[in-house]
């Protein structure tokens, strides 16, 4: 059992990572990770929706939905939590660090159609996970989030200060980086 958890953790953070195998999150991936610090508060920020979105939703679908024989009103329970714990974060990060709700701007709105924090609920009830399961699914997925956009952040500060064809200045060479990582990271298949 432990040693499954740790398989599915490992998993979900490097080897299935939402970003470079999934394609999910993109929008929020190459918008904030022009600094470190707006990366890192996105990040944290993205963690701490999808655990409360994945632990709310799991809850309210086998504790509420199933019950009811509801279970066709996934989806949009799923989008109201997602919607309403993402104005809560919004409300936090104004009043408790201004700079960083500055920094993050729009995208930090956009966390609500960020499909990372939806396909986490709908993947906990898809693949029948229990509760431990569940919860470490939760936890590793946005943790992979988090680590590929704060890594990416680092190497995006790098390369402003390094010199690139005129051509491939900006998102160019920011898309091959992301195409780079998620060859590095797929190298990682063999852990597992």
């Amino acid at each position: 059992m432990i040693s499954e958890l740790i398989g599915l953790l490992i998993t979900s953070v490097l080897l299935n990572n939402a970003i470079l195998n999934q394609f999910l999150g993109l929008c929020p991936f190459m918008g904030v990770s022009r600094k470190k610090s707006s990366a890192l508060g996105m990040g944290m920020a993205v963690v701490f929706v999808i655990v409360a979105a994945g632990l709310v939703t799991y809850g309210l679908y086998y504790l509420v939905l199933v019950p009811l024989h509801l279970e066709y009103m996934d989806l949009v329970t799923f989008i109201l939590v997602i919607a309403s714990l993402v104005q809560l974060t919004e409300m936090f990060l104004k009043k408790s660090s201004p700079a960083l709700y500055k920094s993050l701007g729009v995208y930090l709105p956009l966390i609500t159609t960020n499909c990372v924090v939806l396909n986490v609920c709908l993947v906990n009830i898809s693949n029948g996970y229990d509760f431990a399961h569940m919860l470490v699914y939760t936890i590793g997925t946005p943790l992979g989030f988090a680590l590929v956009l704060y890594i990416f952040s680092c190497i995006r500060e790098r390369l402003d200060t390094a010199d690139v064809p005129a051509s491939f200045v900006g998102n160019p060479v920011a898309l091959i980086v992301a195409g780079l990582m998620a060859m590095a990271f797929s190298g990682l298949a063999g852990i597992i």
